[in-house]
C-alpha cells in the first residue's frame, strides 16, 4: 500500500480521484472514518463512553457536539482519535487498497501500514486559494484566510518517498503519470 498525504489545499484528493479513474483503489480515510462511526457499534459505544449520549443525536453522529467538545479539550480529541484511528487501520488492512489517502497519515499512525509515502504539496498561496474556493465559497476575506492559515499550522509537514508539486504548472494527469512511473520503478 502507498500512503497519499499532503496539507490542506495541496490537491491530494484531486490526485486520488485521478488514480481511481485509472483503476486504482484509494481508501479515503476521512470518508471511511465517517462510515465506520456510523456503522460500527463498538466504535459508537466507545465514543458514547467517552463523550456521553449526546455524541449521537437520534442515532446519528453529532459532529457539531463532538467538535465543540474535543476542540476545547485536546485530551478528549486524543482519546477520540485513539478510538477511531485503530478502527480505520483495521478496516484498511481488511480492504488492502492500492492507496491510503489521509491528511493526517503520520499523526494517525496509519503511515506504518504503508510501504511508500507520496506527499502532494503546493505553495502556501495556492493552498489558501484552493481552500477558500472549496470551503468558504470563494470568499477570500481576511477572517477566512486566517482560518485557513490556522488549519494549515495544525498540520505537520509530511515527509515522503515522493513529493508531487501540484502548483498548477502541470496537469493532474502529468503528476499522476509521474506517480505511476515511480511506483513501477520502486
Amino acid at each position: 500500500m502507498t500512503g497519499l498525504t499532503g496539507g490542506i489545499g495541496s490537491g491530494k484528493s484531486t490526485i486520488a480521484k485521478a488514480l481511481v479513474q485509472r483503476g486504482y483503489t484509494v481508501y479515503d480515510c476521512d470518508q471511511e472514518a465517517k462510515r465506520i462511526i456510523a456503522e460500527d457499534k463498538d466504535v459508537q459505544q466507545a465514543i458514547v463512553d467517552l463523550l456521553g449520549a449526546e455524541a449521537f443525536a437520534d442515532g446519528r453522529y453529532n459532529t457539531a457536539y463532538v467538535a465543540k467538545r474535543v476542540f476545547v479539550e485536546p485530551q478528549l480529541l486524543k482519546q477520540l482519535n485513539a478510538i477511531v484511528h485503530p478502527a480505520v487501520g483495521k478496516d484498511i488492512l481488511t480492504r488492502q487498497p492500492d492507496f491510503v489517502e489521509s491528511a493526517i497519515l503520520y499523526e494517525s499512525g496509519l503511515d506504518r501500514l504503508c510501504d511508500k509515502i507520496v506527499v502532494v504539496d503546493a505553495p502556501e498561496n495556492i493552498r489558501i486559494a484552493r481552500t477558500i474556493a472549496r470551503d468558504y465559497e470563494g470568499q477570500a476575506t481576511e477572517a477566512n484566510i486566517q482560518k485557513v492559515r490556522a488549519r494549515m499550522q495544525t498540520q505537520r509537514i509530511p515527509r515522503g518517498d515522493l513529493v508531487l508539486v501540484n502548483d498548477g504548472t502541470h496537469f493532474i494527469d502529468e503528476l499522476v503519470e509521474k506517480l505511476v512511473r515511480w511506483m513501477c520503478k520502486n
